[in-house]
């Protein structure tokens, strides 16, 4: 395998080269905070495509996608892949309307704010930004388990050295430097993925041998109608959709666009890839079942199911194939990371015009800076010593479930207002809540409420299937029976360039 003294130099060397591009790129290109959180109107087709693809893709593909498919077969590999294709069609449509309705924007919770008030907003903060770090911190976690894995290299070096490159780039350049990297890496992953997938086809003999071990290892994996497979492929399709449309990264790239036609092509190609990618990822656990020692029973101490793929990588790859797995996990974890660190900066940036009395752009551009080093900081604290990031994961893909809907519902009806958008959220995410089989004993321990929950959905379905259909439901009825009206054309007067005379707080919007 790879030695220690190889991986490390190998990701020295690719983090110092994307490091180096990004801050060559951005150079004389971010001369205020409008340049640096959102790069309006600059990014044309081809490089917009090639960032929605790699900034969705992290290492989580070579950890989270193949234990789907070890654990429940093609059918949970095609609801994985499923899931990250609809929301990228679902922004195929948001996004024009985003700019048409809010030209000025900059992120989902100033449009919370002057959609719905500040307590929709407050939630939306919450919710969007949990989700968020808490990928962050999945992604370092992930890249260090995985060059640990591959070539014994500690975790807090790699955590350290990701964290650290990536933040000396994005903190610099902005969203122009990490869309410039994120094309620039798009030319790398699939090409590596390809490398990676044909290496284990020839290196397990042929693809006749690969179905051959499967079957024999447990042929109800190959089944697409495989009933827990089934059920946890539609859970995961639910709970990325939710997610994903309350994750600031792609309301970033929706004004990033050189126009509302760019954006719609972009997230219609990316949506085809995406799925794409993300299946191959999903077989490559799969395979694994037939071909190295995969323990499956979550509930057993053996459960290494998550590490599919590097077992996988051990048993039957030549080093030849690690040594690409080693650069496509490094460039996948930049990608997504340098995304979200940008993203999550420019969360309370946008909304800092409000807060403070007419701040210079100087002031925000430091802001936005230092938030960026303290999200970096906390994540690689956070990645260091948390040992429950996929769980705090799920929670935050049923926050997202619960609050999607009647956040983006609000761009298309007049009727919803802020406190119905906000106590449908809050019912979709107690529905939610009751079904979900993590944190159990936090909600069992509550008097009266413990007994009467629902036996917990070890799958998620009804978890994260139920906290987005009531939610959406619960918005549907409240938009109808409502006797308020929301004047849509009055987001675009009240959100404005960072450059222009800040908005002033107009109280809660829709009452």
């Amino acid at each position: 395998m790879v030695t220690t003294t190889v991986a490390l130099g190998l990701a020295v060397a690719v983090l110092a080269g994307f490091t180096g591009l990004g801050l060559w790129h951005s150079r004389g290109r971010v001369d205020s905070t409008e340049d640096l959180i959102t790069a309006r109107d600059s990014v044309g087709g081809r490089r917009l495509t090639a960032t929605l693809v790699v900034s969705v893709m992290g290492v989580w593909i070579l950890l989270a996608a193949p234990e789907a498919g070890a654990s429940f077969g093609l059918a949970a590999a095609l609801g994985y892949a499923v899931g990250e294709a609809v929301p990228m069609l679902a922004y195929a449509k948001l996004g024009p309307r985003v700019r048409e309705l809010i030209p000025s924007g900059h992120s989902l919770t100033e449009y919370a704010h002057a959609r719905y008030g500040p307590a929709m907003y407050g939630f939306v903060l919450v919710v969007s930004a949990l989700y968020m770090f808490v990928f962050v911190a999945a992604e370092l976690t992930g890249i260090a388990a995985a060059l640990s894995l591959i070539a014994d290299v500690p975790q807090w070096q790699t955590a350290l050295l990701v964290g650290g490159f990536v933040l000396v780039y994005t903190g610099y350049g902005g969203l122009r430097a990490s869309i410039f990297t994120d094309t620039v890496q798009a030319l790398l992953v699939v090409p590596l993925l390809v490398v990676a997938a044909a290496g284990a086809v020839l290196a397990l003999g042929g693809p006749g041998a690969v179905y051959e071990g499967v079957a024999a290892a447990n042929p109800t994996l190959l089944d697409p109608t495989f009933g827990a497979g089934l059920r946890f492929g539609l859970a995961l399709a639910f709970a990325i959709l939710g997610a994903e449309l309350i994750n600031q990264t792609w309301w970033q790239r929706i004004y990033a666009g050189s126009d509302s036609a760019t954006v719609r092509r972009g997230f219609r190609v990316a949506s085809l890839t995406n799925g794409l990618i993300v299946l191959v990822a999903a077989l490559f656990g799969l395979v694994a079942v037939g071909h190295a020692n995969i323990v499956t029973d979550i509930a057993s101490p053996e459960y290494n199911a998550d590490i599919a793929f590097f077992l996988l990588l051990g048993a039957a790859f030549p080093e030849w194939v690690v040594l690409a797995v080693v650069l496509l996990a490094l460039v996948l974890v930049m990608s997504s990371i340098d995304s979200l660190f940008n993203a999550l900066a420019s969360l309370v940036t946008a909304d800092l015009p409000r807060l403070l009395a007419d701040p210079a752009d100087r002031t925000l551009r430091l802001g936005a800076r230092a938030l960026t080093l303290l999200v970096a900081v906390a994540a690689i604290y956070v990645s260091l010593r948390a040992q429950s990031v996929l769980r705090l994961f799920f929670l935050a893909d049923l926050l997202g479930a619960a609050v999607a809907f009647p956040l983006v519902y609000g761009l298309y009806t007049r009727g919803l207002s802020g406190p119905g958008a906000l106590a449908s959220s809050v019912a979709g995410l107690a529905v939610g809540l009751a079904y979900f089989p993590d944190f159990r004993g936090l909600l069992t321990a509550v008097p009266i409420l413990g007994p009467a929950l629902p036996a917990a959905d070890q799958l998620y379905l009804a978890s994260f299937a139920g906290a987005f259909l009531v939610s959406t439901a619960l918005a549907l009825l409240a938009a109808r029976v409502s006797s308020t009206e929301f004047d849509l054309d009055s987001l675009a007067g009240e959100i404005r360039r960072l450059d222009e005379t800040p908005a002033t707080d107009g109280g809660e919007a829709s009452d």
